[in-house]
């Protein structure tokens, strides 16, 4: 009996760290896009599948899209609280919460959303991560290519705002748009079609595939053709979720949670917008403006005051705003981003 209770304990004690080694979960993953489109299609699903991959499916990702779970502003908190495990997250959304991310919402700092991607990485996990998003796993940064400004009448001149509604891009757009002397539309993504068929919006900035993923290319054929701003979102975990991982799946997000990740997610998006930037200059029914190097130079003077204020806000925060700023402006220019 004793030589068996012996080889029994051994047996057992063999198996118990494959057992937690090969353990299996299924995390649900919420995000507010149509499935179809290149964030969710070239981005987010790209990902998750190379997560499945790298546990040998140990590590199962249940995506939920279109706001199934819950309104595109609600997301960080679905993931905070564990509605979900992972979501995908627009900053902009919840405007002041996020002050020090709010310099990603700047316009004319960055021009490159790939090698960008990689620079907001590096550079909010050293710098705003762990004071603004400390109650969960920040995981990747995903940005379009630099959007532009669409409308139904030319626009070309900062003065060409004045007086019109604008459905933002988000917070920090908004206030530009303010600025300018323009109304801003607060609606989220899926529903600025509908904003602009009631009129109550005249224009939107919006990356350019959104022009076709939103149906959107009738409502507003006019596009100033120039970088004008980037949204970067967020994907982040639930940190209980990510806690109760066993170290080897909890290996398998972290090497997913990185710049290079970043910059992968965001190329598929890139790719995406520029071809249908291509699609929009060969349809006779689309009007393009590029700005004269003087009308450039009014726009990002107009957006000065802009970098001003988050620095105000940040610095109420009891942050050091300026080291901050720099900090960014280093990381666009070690990863070629900057404007």
């Amino acid at each position: 009996m004793i030589r068996t209770s012996v080889a029994l304990g051994a047996i057992l004690a063999l198996c118990a760290p494959l057992s937690v080694s090969a353990q299996e979960v299924t995390l649900r993953l919420s995000h507010w896009v149509p499935p179809s489109i290149a964030p969710a299609s070239k981005g987010i699903e790209p990902w998750a599948q190379s997560v499945q991959e790298a546990s040998d499916g140990r590590i199962a990702i249940q995506i939920f899209p279109a706001q199934q779970l819950g309104k595109a502003p609600d997301h960080y908190d679905m993931a905070a609280q564990g509605i979900v495990d992972l979501a995908w997250v627009n900053p902009g959304y919840t405007a002041g919460r996020f002050p020090i991310y709010g310099l990603t919402q700047v316009p004319f700092l960055v021009d490159d959303s790939i090698q960008g991607a990689k620079a907001i990485h590096a550079w909010y996990m050293e710098n705003g991560a762990a004071q603004e998003m400390g109650d969960v796993k920040v995981c990747f940064f995903h940005p379009h290519a630099p959007g532009a400004f669409h409308s139904k009448v030319d626009v070309t001149h900062p003065d060409d705002v004045r007086g019109m509604n604008v459905r933002p891009a988000h917070q920090g757009i908004s206030r530009f748009v303010s600025l300018l002397g323009g109304g801003a539309v607060q609606v989220p993504a899926p529903e600025a079609r509908e904003a602009l068929s009631k009129g109550t919006a005249e224009a939107v900035t919006f990356p350019w595939g959104a022009m076709y993923d939103f149906n959107l290319s009738e409502e507003v054929p006019v596009h100033l053709d120039m970088p004008f701003y980037m949204s970067a979102q967020v994907m982040i975990m639930n940190q209980r979720s990510y806690d109760g991982l066993s170290d080897e799946n909890k290996a398998v997000i972290d090497d997913h949670c990185s710049p290079d990740w970043s910059g992968r997610v965001a190329a598929g998006w890139h790719e995406d917008d520029m071809a249908a930037k291509d699609r929009l200059m060969a349809d006779e029914a689309q009007s393009f403006n590029e700005p004269s190097e003087d009308e450039i130079a009014a726009w990002i003077s107009a957006a000065a005051p802009l970098t001003e204020e988050w620095k105000a806000e940040v610095a109420a925060k009891g942050h050091d705003a300026e080291a901050i700023l720099q900090a960014y402006k280093a990381a666009l220019d070690e990863y070629d981003a900057a404007y």
